[in-house]
């Protein structure tokens, strides 16, 4: 445990979960597939061999799931809406039924005075889309730009912030790189592409939602780490530096400086993406916050078999290494590097083994990861670094991705076969610690 950190009086609590992962109702009330109906239907794709038809059903349960966060007492709820939902093939028809979920969703946050940050796009493409070539299309992201228009028009005076993209890294990389999330493409030419277009769509979707009056603060979420050699050989420093700027750089260097990082470009070759005149005019649009998600950090090997990081915390149960001061020295590096709007951190938690023994849920390591980073994020803060809120990953545990329901990140336990939700010691401990944040007693 590490002794208790006090933050500003305006700093904003939260939890994150995104519509996919929780949501379920799968074909409800008018709902289009998405790539990740079709992608976890699919033999082979999932580890677990499940899919996200009912996932938390929080569809059918969110005023529960809300009374929850209440009961934590959380200024702010991140949520990602599923575009197929409100509009089923990705462009045409508005589907009512679909906006009206979300504006229930919305009145229940109100009613408990919770504020709401929406991700337009965690990951969940309608299918109809990708059969016309998904991201690798470049008219997606003018589809995009429609549907950010269509939810600022009519969400935008009551959500605080909105987010063009989750984590197009994962959209790229892990979608088109090496096929593990949805469409399950293997092709790093494609997979570089498509981080171009994502980009743009971000850029696009920007203009479009300023253009029709949105008054909450815009911004997108990027995942992102430290690169560090794991020894002082050239190789292994030449190795560090292309990984970060191919990961980090690639997305921000566009946003911030209108342009993709030489050494990257240089590294991809003939990989490098087909970009348009003004492509980067319409990415390097102005952002009101900059989301930040951080798990790890990357520990550069050129040995075969790479070394691998001494891990003095641990590994999570995704076999990450627990590494809190990558988050401390994330943010330096950025502040150092570019002209920066507000930072949200706006996911940070952990997988473990969770089960239930005598109705409770013992996760102390979860709370000792928590408890760690918010130190390293404070160091941050204290040089310099405006961060203005942190969101724990995740509420509950959900459907994570390609690995089903084995891995449990929530600090809420689900039972997936009554739905029943437990909250887990880390629940009880961050509902006390918000509680001493108010309070102002170390």
């Amino acid at each position: 445990m590490t002794e208790f950190t006090q933050f500003p009086p305006t700093f904003l609590w939260g939890v994150a979960t995104s519509a996919f992962q929780i949501e379920g109702g799968a074909s409800a009330d008018g709902k289009g597939p998405s790539i990740w109906d079709t992608f976890s239907h699919r033999s082979g794709t999932i580890i677990d061999g499940s899919n996200g038809d009912i996932a938390c059903d929080h569809y059918h349960r969110y005023p529960e799931d809300v009374a929850i966060m209440a009961g934590l007492g959380v200024d702010a709820y991140r949520f990602s809406m599923a575009w197929s939902r409100v509009q089923p093939a990705g462009k045409g028809d508005w589907n009512e039924a679909g906006f009206a979920f979300y504006d229930r969703l919305l009145t229940e946050l109100e009613q408990h005075g919770i504020s709401a940050h929406i991700t337009l796009y965690h990951w969940d493409l309608p299918q109809g889309l990708q059969e016309e070539g998904g991201w690798l299309n470049r008219a997606t992201a003018y589809r995009f730009a429609d549907y950010a228009a269509e939810v600022a028009r009519r969400f935008g005076d009551r959500v605080k912030t909105i987010s063009t993209h989750n984590e197009p890294w994962c959209t790229a990389n892990l979608g088109y790189g090496n096929a593990q999330f949805a469409p399950g493409v293997a092709d790093l030419k494609q997979s570089i592409q498509v981080s171009h277009h994502l980009l743009l769509s971000h850029g696009l979707a920007i203009q479009a939602m300023r253009a029709v009056g949105c008054s909450a603060q815009l911004g997108i979420v990027l995942n992102q780490w430290t690169a560090d050699p794991a020894t002082d050989s050239a190789a292994d420093k030449a190795m560090a530096e292309f990984e970060y700027a191919r990961s980090v750089q690639w997305f921000m260097d566009p946003i911030f400086k209108g342009r993709y990082p030489a050494l990257a470009l240089q590294g991809h070759g003939a990989n490098a993406p087909d970009v348009h005149p003004e492509d980067f005019k319409d990415i390097q649009q102005k952002i009101d916050f900059l989301g930040v998600n951080y798990y790890f950090r990357a520990y550069c090997s050129a040995e075969t078999p790479p070394r691998q990081p001494e891990c003095k915390l641990g590994k999570t149960d995704m076999d990450w290494e627990i590494y809190p001061d990558g988050l401390t020295e994330l943010l330096l590096k950025l502040k150092a590097e570019y002209d920066l709007p507000p930072i949200y951190i706006t996911e940070n938690g952990m997988a473990s083994p969770d089960r239930i023994v005598h109705g409770e849920v013992a996760d102390t390591a979860r709370i000792d990861f928590v408890e760690r980073h918010l130190k390293a994020l404070k160091d941050a803060m204290q040089q310099g670094v405006n961060v203005q809120g942190y969101f724990l990953w995740s509420l509950l545990d959900n459907f994570e991705w390609n690995s089903g329901y084995a891995k449990r990140f929530g600090i809420v336990h689900v039972d997936y076969a009554t739905q029943q939700r437990t909250l887990k010691h880390s629940a009880h401990w961050y509902r006390e610690y918000l509680k001493l944040q108010r309070s102002g007693n170390a």
